[in-house]
């Protein structure tokens, strides 16, 4: 089962199918949609949308399937629907590419602000969509600072304590009926919390990679993965190599 077909059941106890975290203090659920909920703010977080990546390739002469727009913005639809937040932060790479949001279909315009209205909505400006969005709901910021957390697409080399970063598409791989299974995942090890890439067709690092060295303590470190029918949280000792 992948996430849009989770996405498009009823399931009566999402609770039994997510993971509970604490980052710097602040408890925190870990969706099976690939969003990250705080119950105490009602605040919803979402990375990596990367809105817009087939008609960006298009655009460059590549084709790819046209569908990924409308598969990301349905898991988005379940997810708000079901936690029901009143912020949404996006982490940046909202978009694919700086003109995304410029020449984004209306029909896909109208789910987004159908999603916002009586929210506030914040869109981080990532690598990909640096210049924000445009004619959509909301603001767009560089970084934002909420709760005791800070909101960013990079992870910082500086601080860590309570930041919530994108941008590494973080996975992991785990044994599973003797094979290898890797997956999306959040990963975390209490202070900091890497967020997993919400856009259908992107891909992902391992957390064993150079560019995640350093981020965190690899003793407390725990990957909260994105099976197909729950998290299931392992700690970084039980990975793969």
């Amino acid at each position: 089962m992948n996430r849009l077909a989770l996405a498009a059941m009823e399931i009566e106890d999402f609770g039994s199918l997510s993971a509970r975290t604490v980052i710097a203090g602040v408890e925190a659920v870990c969706d099976p949609f690939g969003a990250l909920y705080l119950p105490a703010t009602r605040l919803l977080v979402v990375s990596d949308l990367h809105l817009e990546k087939g008609a960006a390739f298009a655009r460059r002469g590549m084709l790819l399937p046209p569908y990924d727009t409308l598969a990301t913005l349905k898991i988005l639809e379940a997810v708000i629907a079901r936690h029901d937040p009143a912020i949404v932060v996006s982490l940046g790479d909202n978009f694919h590419d700086r003109v995304g949001s410029l020449h984004l279909p209306e029909t896909f315009r109208a789910r987004i602000e159908q999603m916002a209205r009586g929210r506030e909505w914040i869109w981080i400006n990532g690598n990909h969509d640096p210049d924000g969005t445009t004619g959509l709901p909301g603001q767009s910021a560089d970084e934002v600072h909420y709760a005791g957390l800070a909101f960013r697409h990079e992870p910082s080399d500086k601080e860590s304590a309570g930041e919530i970063a994108g941008h590494l598409h973080p996975s992991a791989t785990v044994r599973r009926r003797d094979k290898s299974v890797r997956r999306p995942c959040f990963a975390t090890d209490g202070r900091r919390l890497l967020m997993p890439a919400f856009g259908v067709t992107t891909g992902g690092l391992d957390l064993r990679h150079r560019a995640m060295a350093g981020l965190f303590e690899r003793e407390t470190l725990v990957a909260h993965l994105l099976g197909r029918d729950r998290v299931y949280s392992v700690r970084f000792a039980n990975l793969l190599a």
